[in-house]
């Protein structure tokens, strides 16, 4: 049966291909799509911002950066290969979704209804897309049996979306693996021009962004934007790690000079700028402490990477901004 044209899908959209075939299959049984996209302290909304523009999908975009790194701090279920507590995650997602959903439901007529959906493909990921994840986060999100996920309905449980009425279940799909080969088939069909190619994952897979980011959570008490933002960049170092959080220094190197530009940039008031004054060199960022012995340490590092530093290797302070 064709769904009412007041139904309305609430669609988690991360602008990759799954997510956009989703609301394609659900237009096509015509269903109100909007997608939602979340942004955190680490990933934003650009690739689902120009696939929602390319393939004309109304777009929705939330911040939960400070709710986001609770979770990345403190995962109930638990952490992927990195720091990635993909199931926290989803759940918080869902849960912000569910919140929209009931807020959309109430202020629309009796006669409208709104349900979420995801792009979610089973045994596409490990961690977060097996059938126990799948039913865990529904269960903790109170939304079990409400959650429906258009690419791989049939071979999940008949959802209440679909018992209801508002979608045809024949016309969902059953994909289920890592193979994108039926995918690329169906956007084929669909006519869709543009979809990203695969990201190489979260940041929070990345091993070595996962390091500096447990030891940023084991340094520092209250974390900033600022904060994390410098993960991104450059060599790391901790001084004092034996002292209670909040009294450690944080000494940061440049890599290149994209980097050095960089760290000037995200300097705030308080923090510590070193660079060699006679030569080419790295830029270092102090946060934290300042006691001579760190800027001592500091100075030794960036001798330590300046080619052709000598002995008398002079350097230069400056404040942050």
């Amino acid at each position: 049966m064709t769904a009412r044209k007041k139904t309305r899908a609430l669609l988690l959209f991360s602008g990759g291909l799954d997510s956009i075939l989703a609301a394609k299959i659900l237009e096509e049984q015509g269903i109100n799509i909007t997608a939602l996209t979340f942004v955190s302290y680490f990933f934003d909304a650009e690739r689902a911002k120009k696939s929602a523009k390319e393939n004309n999908i109304e777009l929705r975009i939330i911040d939960f950066s400070d709710k986001h790194l609770d979770v990345v701090k403190n995962p109930r279920f638990g952490r992927g290969s990195g720091m990635n507590p993909c199931i926290d995650c989803h759940l918080l997602m869902l849960k912000v979704a569910k919140k929209i959903s009931k807020i959309e439901t109430f202020l629309r007529t009796q006669e409208d209804s709104t349900f979420i959906a995801t792009g979610e493909v089973l045994g596409q990921r490990p961690m977060s897309q097996n059938l126990k994840a799948l039913k865990l986060i529904e269960k903790r999100a109170r939304f079990a049996g409400k959650i429906l996920r258009p690419l791989s309905a049939k071979v999940l449980p008949e959802t209440k979306i679909e018992k209801s009425g508002m979608v045809d279940r024949k016309k969902l799909l059953g994909i289920s693996g890592r193979s994108r080969k039926k995918q690329l088939a169906l956007a084929e069909k669909f006519g869709i021009k543009y979809f990203p190619t695969p990201a190489g994952g979260c940041i929070l897979t990345d091993k070595e962004y996962s390091k500096k980011l447990q030891a940023l959570i084991e340094n520092i008490a209250k974390i900033k934007k600022s904060d994390i933002e410098l993960l991104r960049i450059g060599r790391h170092f901790w001084i004092g790690e034996d002292l209670p959080a909040g009294r450690q220094a944080r000494i940061i190197l440049g890599r290149n000079h994209e980097e050095n530009l960089r760290l000037k940039n995200l300097a705030k008031n308080g923090d510590i700028l070193l660079e060699p004054k006679n030569i080419p060199g790295p830029t270092a960022l102090i946060r934290g402490r300042k006691s001579k012995a760190v800027q001592v340490f500091a100075k030794k590092m960036l001798q330590k990477y300046t080619k052709g530093a000598g002995e008398e290797l002079q350097f230069k302070i400056i404040a942050g901004k």
